[in-house]
């Protein structure tokens, strides 16, 4: 498997992070805090119920940094956010927890979740079960599965684990290669990334032209490359109307009122 240069630093990284934490806290200490972490809060269902009355479902972004921009957000208290996110109508969260790449936290996550009553996604770059059960652990009620990061066994698998747990599943994908690889998977929501990995040059053509070979019914969130009124219309004008996004808002003063703005009658 070829992973462009930054996800294969962000991959390696991200083994060495995982043994460094399992060891102080093994697997057999993690999965029965999953357990006992409390119901999830229907992360899927609550983009199916606002799609399903014909308006925008907002996953809005939680991120501080990112490899490609550094530092986002300055003054960035993620409690705040997540409140200012779920009064402007979002429908879920999505946080960032990677420690060395994004500067994210698992407290962050904690912290928006008793902020609002929003479900949230744990956004972080997950290559083992360990993590999965540490994400229903820390409260995330949906996490990501990165397909070109994952082998179809572990996609597979990874997903399975998370539904048996309660999560929902979001798997991203970038090209036709991987959606054909991403569809077989039952119940996950397909998020389409319009940022090539490669150039990180970014066109809102991928999630046109791959979403038409998604099945009806399935759910479809673009991510990435959202940031006029017109990118909106031109989504929903195709019938994609879940969107991920975070840095559009990330750099406002008042994300939630940039959310507003961004999809106004839409929300």
């Amino acid at each position: 498997m070829s992973l462009p240069t930054i996800l294969n630093k962000i991959i390696q990284r991200k083994h060495e992070e995982v043994a460094e934490r399992s060891a102080k806290l093994p697997l057999k200490n993690v999965q029965p805090m999953a357990s006992n972490a409390g119901p999830p809060r229907g992360f899927a269902n609550s983009l199916y119920s606002r799609v399903n009355a014909g308006k925008a479902a907002v996953i809005a972004e939680i991120k501080k940094a990112s490899p490609s921009q550094g530092v986002i957000r300055e003054h960035f208290a993620p409690a705040e956010i997540a409140r200012s996110y779920e009064q402007a109508g979002a429908s879920c969260l999505s946080v960032l927890t990677d420690h060395d790449f994004f500067q994210g936290d698992e407290t962050y996550l904690k912290a928006t979740r008793v902020a609002c009553s929003l479900p949230v996604l744990r956004k972080d770059f997950i290559i083992d079960p360990w993590q999965i059960y540490e994400s229903r652990m820390i409260g995330a009620d949906c996490i990501l599965l990165i397909v070109s990061a994952l082998s179809d066994q572990q996609l597979s698998e990874f997903n399975d684990l998370a539904q048996s747990l309660g999560m929902d599943v979001l798997v991203e994908v970038h090209s036709a290669d991987e959606l054909a690889r991403a569809l077989p998977l039952p119940g996950a929501i397909l998020g389409i990334n319009n940022r090539n990995l490669h150039t990180f040059e970014v066109s809102l053509d991928n999630t046109f032209e791959l979403s038409g070979s998604i099945p009806k019914g399935r759910l479809v969130v673009t991510e990435s490359g959202i940031h006029t009124r017109s990118d909106v219309e031109s989504m929903i004008n195709r019938n994609v109307k879940s969107f991920l996004v975070g840095e559009a808002f990330m750099r406002q003063n008042d994300p939630g009122q940039a959310l507003n703005e961004l999809f106004g009658a839409y929300l």
